[in-house]
């Protein structure tokens, strides 16, 4: 049975503990803003990021062409520098445009490569492993699973991560599955380095052994969340459940009324960390009738924005 990951120091870990799964910032008349993009990239790692996933699903990936995906691969590596590791997605539901957007995506320099379930097409769970695999041949990149049914359609199952584990650039999952049983095995039978996915799990995804969390909340609530991974590596449980709780009506504002790029956005604007919460269709902006539920989430974490 594999040791724990969580005896091991933070810098043992490929893609470190806490990350953004990050926005992208567009201008008011929809035009990707790299310098948004690097700012808000510094403010993250200033903040306690040790990982930063460029254009996964709430970077809006599926709405941006290739050579807005590097662009933003490149502006977050120069903003960042070797402070924290980048991780492109650079993958879609089509393996040979994934193969030559990652090669391209790994001559920019980025620090590691996410592979999400093929999407709308829905493969067999062997289309899953090949597709999986492809990509993971295609470079010496470090390649993070991304396992997240409710985005992609199916389900990448416990028995596919396990044998996925057995190539050797696959060496993390980041884990959106809501199925604590699965990824319970994935942890006994693998060496994945496994990240939440789903931000309220994260304190009970750690008690097994996950690594960390990649969130989309902590675009808002950065320093909470490394605060409560550092508590849970500490074996500090009473420190993580409190922030833990802490986080709860902050998650639910980000996550549980619109898509999280939308909510993420929106209250980014109020902080005054982006000029506009624009997104980009089939994605629309919220009405104030919509955000009042966020208001009220985060009126009762004693926000005021």
């Amino acid at each position: 049975m594999p040791s724990s990951h969580l005896d091991a120091p933070r810098n043992d870990y490929p893609f470190g503990t806490m990350g953004t799964a990050m926005v992208t910032p567009f201008t008011a008349d929809g035009e990707v803003d790299y310098d948004q993009a690097a700012a808000l990239a510094s403010r993250l790692v200033d903040d306690g990021c040790d990982n930063l996933v460029v254009t996964g699903t709430t970077g809006e990936t599926s709405t941006l062409t290739d050579a807005e995906n590097l662009g933003m691969f490149r502006a977050v590596r120069e903003a960042v520098g070797g402070r924290a590791k980048v991780i492109a997605g650079s993958t879609t539901n089509d393996t040979r445009h994934s193969i030559a957007l990652t090669r391209a995506a790994a001559e920019l320099g980025v620090d590691g490569i996410l592979v999400t379930a093929p999407y709308y097409n829905k493969p067999s769970q062997a289309g899953v492993r090949a597709h999986v695999e492809a990509i993971a041949s295609c470079t010496d990149l470090p390649v993070m699973i991304y396992d997240i049914p409710g985005r992609a359609g199916i389900e990448i199952t416990a028995e596919t991560l396990i044998r996925l584990a057995d190539h050797p650039n696959v060496v993390a999952l980041k884990d959106a599955k809501s199925d604590y049983q699965s990824t319970t095995r994935v942890l006994a039978s693998t060496d994945l380095h496994v990240y939440s996915g789903d931000d309220g799990l994260t304190l009970p995804l750690m008690a097994a052994g996950a690594v960390g969390v990649i969130s989309v909340t902590a675009h808002v609530a950065t320093r909470q969340y490394r605060e409560l991974v550092d508590a849970m590596h500490a074996g500090d449980l009473p420190r993580a459940r409190r922030l833990h709780f802490e986080l709860d009506p902050i998650q639910r504002a980000v996550m549980s009324h619109l898509q999280g790029a939308v909510t993420a956005k929106a209250i980014l604007h109020w902080q005054g960390v982006l000029p506009n919460a624009a997104v980009r269709l089939p994605l629309v902006e919220a009405t104030e009738a919509e955000l009042a539920p966020v208001r009220a989430d985060l009126a009762e974490a004693g926000w005021d924005l």
